[in-house]
């Protein structure tokens, strides 16, 4: 199967978008924009919204990589909605169609803290954000702690008691820190349904991982 085949219908789009991106992050790589695409599908089958709209932003929402202990990690999804535009231009599309996509491609980041304007910009923030809790949220978690150098945990207070949590240095306070908070910020109804399952599995690791670290 070509990669451009897996964001059918729109197969001819990934086509002409994903040679552009450089995927150097295990984390925001193709695997990731696969997910991020299965779960919008899942997300709009429920909740409307245009889907094509949504396909240019799943394929563009990571288009400027901005590492996540980068002091440019809040711009990030500015930029990638910038970038985004000029992508979408070359290709002939209106200048409503493509700020239409970079608004929700710069809504979606949480690190950015916006609120999303539009359905397509909801949905696309709950479907980013579903790939960052449940088992494969875990996964990338660890990988890009090790991908920055960070330590498992803090071994004299992993739990972050008498300490500032610095998930840029441990790995296990992304948890608090992040992962056990995202289930609450989900827009749309049927993510929140899919967070609140995932979420189940980020607590039971993170208690788990504590209790056998002590």
């Amino acid at each position: 199967m070509m990669n451009a085949d897996f964001f059918a219908p729109f197969s001819e789009l990934a086509s002409k978008l994903l040679p552009l991106l450089s995927g150097g992050d295990g984390a925001h790589d193709l695997s990731h924009l696969i997910r991020v695409w299965r779960n919008v599908k899942a997300i709009q089958r429920e909740e409307g919204g245009d889907l094509e709209i949504l396909a240019a932003a799943v394929l563009l929402h990571d288009c400027v990589d901005v590492p996540k202990n980068s002091p440019l990690r809040s711009q990030a999804s500015r930029l990638a909605a910038a970038e985004a535009i000029a992508w979408l231009s070359a290709l002939c599309w209106s200048e409503k169609r493509s700020s239409w996509v970079a608004s929700a491609i710069e809504s979606h980041s949480y690190s950015a803290g916006l609120v999303a304007a539009t359905l397509e910009g909801s949905i696309l923030q709950d479907a980013d954000r579903l790939d960052a809790i449940g088992f494969t949220g875990i996964a990338r978690c660890f990988y890009t702690a090790g991908r920055m150098g960070s330590a498992i945990y803090e071994p004299s207070d992993p739990l972050g008691e008498r300490r500032p949590l610095n998930d840029a240095a441990f790995a296990l306070d992304h948890f608090p820190a992040k992962l056990l908070n995202l289930a609450e910020g989900f827009r749309t109804a049927t993510g929140r349904l899919l967070a609140a399952q995932r979420h189940e599995t980020v607590v039971s690791f993170y208690s788990g991982l504590l209790a056998e670290v002590g």
